[in-house]
């Protein structure tokens, strides 16, 4: 059977981005189709990355202090884990609700969801392939948003003990040794779980040190506590090889000590992800494509092609879904006739892993790299009521503030829930604040944000919480 529908908007990928782009269409006017080759709305985010993998990431850190409070004086039996439990619940209370809510919110704007592999056949028409047929939809302008895929290393054997995220969380048994290609923050997260379920975790990292992107004396309170769970930890080494064995996967890695063999369960291979270029047809109507995959687009999100916009991963790094979101909006309301820009200051970036990771605008690293003077403001979180009462001072708000304007450039925090405290940073830097401006903020006491204040009143010269010499 094949029929075709018309569009003002279509949108391809109902991911964050997607279905983002394809609701503020519908709210601005538009007559919208949003296609994705999925039965349930959210893409990868929602279904197969941040959101179930963060639910376990609450289970495994619920584990950790229910062991972590018995010093406290609280003691609980051993927990035990019931994967069929588990999974049905992250499946349907967490996931599957959050799948029809998107549902619901398409329905309620009248977004027309046709279900497909869809493929660019010219510049205003997307043929949708169906269990029962072909839907061709034209259109007037067209939002890509199809996302990225694991990172898959050449030359690895097939074999389903090698995992990437998308099958390490659902949890099909816990090997008794997972062995864990790359340090950022998909290999950390998992390995946190993993290793909460009970699993013997070792993680290899081909870099010098864990998570890359972030200031390594931000990454030292969190590689401290995850050398305590794991197994080991291997960085600046090389995977060679994995020769699969009846009973193991013998794993080859070269480091600072020569040649080993590494006998394991299973592999989580997590270096990274790579833009879904192919099979969506972007070479029948020309895209302009970087040799990376990327799509091309500029600050209204525009592709070569004026009225086909591009989003999310598949324009480029960061590959985030808060990004994602907020360019889909922005390709909608340009589209609509707004006068909107992708042009924010920073965007910010969390590893949810315990404790978590957290930072926006420069890091030290690139301040320093760039030539920058800035002031800083550590405050530990060792003299914080809040965190001494939560039994968790291993961590620090670090601000820096730029010599020549005062303003803020960047901060990285560590610690606890640091992924919700970030945002007030974010906020600072996009509205160009000081350390006074924010020194100045009454903080809620006892909260884990005053950190946020205390670092900036270390430059401020007005710190009463920490003794800081006069300049």
């Amino acid at each position: 059977m094949s029929n075709s529908i018309h569009a003002e908007v279509v949108v391809l990928g109902a991911g964050p981005g997607g279905y983002a782009a394809a609701f503020r269409a519908a709210d601005l006017g538009k007559k919208v189709v949003l296609i994705d080759k999925d039965e349930t709305l959210g893409g990868v985010c929602l279904n197969r990355g941040c959101i179930p993998s963060k639910a376990l990431l609450h289970l495994a850190r619920v584990k950790s202090e229910s062991a972590e409070v018995k010093s406290f004086g609280l003691s609980f039996a051993e927990p035990e884990w019931d994967l069929d439990a588990v999974r049905k619940w992250k499946d349907e209370r967490v996931v599957g609700r959050l799948t029809k809510g998107i549902a619901s919110l398409a329905k309620v704007r009248k977004v027309q969801v046709v279900t497909g592999s869809g493929v660019f056949t010219s510049t205003n028409t997307i043929e949708v392939t169906q269990a029962d047929g072909v839907t061709q939809v034209t259109f007037d302008d067209a939002i890509i948003a199809v996302g990225s895929h694991p990172t898959r290393i050449p030359g690895f054997p097939e074999d389903s003990r090698i995992m990437d995220s998308t099958s390490a969380l659902q949890l099909d048994g816990i090997p008794k040794k997972l062995l864990i290609i790359g340090g950022g923050y998909i290999g950390l997260e998992m390995g946190t779980i993993y290793s909460a379920m009970g699993a013997e975790v070792t993680v290899v990292e081909f870099m010098p040190n864990l998570l890359p992107g972030a200031d390594p004396d931000v990454v030292k309170p969190l590689e401290k506590r995850l050398k305590k769970e794991f197994t080991s930890i291997r960085t600046s080494t090389k995977v060679l090889g994995i020769d699969p064995q009846a009973d193991h996967l013998a794993v080859s890695i070269e480091g600072a000590n020569g040649k080993e063999t590494l006998n394991v369960d299973k592999v989580l291979v997590a270096v990274g992800r790579r833009p879904n270029t192919h099979g969506s047809g972007f070479e029948n109507i020309g895209l302009d494509i970087d040799k990376r995959g990327f799509i091309r687009v500029n600050q209204k999100r525009q592709t070569n092609i004026p009225h086909i916009y591009a989003i999310g991963d598949i324009t480029g790094d960061p590959m985030l879904a808060h990004k994602a979101t907020h360019e889909g909006k922005v390709a909608a309301e340009v589209i609509a006739g707004e006068p909107a820009a992708f042009d924010s200051t920073v965007i910010p970036a969390v590893i949810f892993t315990d404790p978590e990771i957290a930072w926006a605008g420069l890091t030290e690293t690139q301040a320093k790299e760039q030539g920058i003077e800035y002031d800083k403001g550590v405050f530990p979180w060792s003299a914080s009521g809040r965190a001494l009462a939560l039994g968790r001072t291993e961590g620090f708000s670090k601000a820096l503030f730029e010599k020549e304007t005062g303003k803020l450039i960047g901060m990285s925090i560590v610690g606890t829930n640091a992924g919700d405290l970030i945002a007030e940073a974010v906020l600072a830097i996009e509205m160009g604040a000081d350390a006074q401006d924010i020194a100045l903020i009454i903080h809620p006491h006892p909260s884990l944000s005053e950190s946020v204040g205390n670092a900036a009143e270390i430059v401020a010269g007005s710190i009463t919480d920490l003794f800081a010499p006069k300049k």
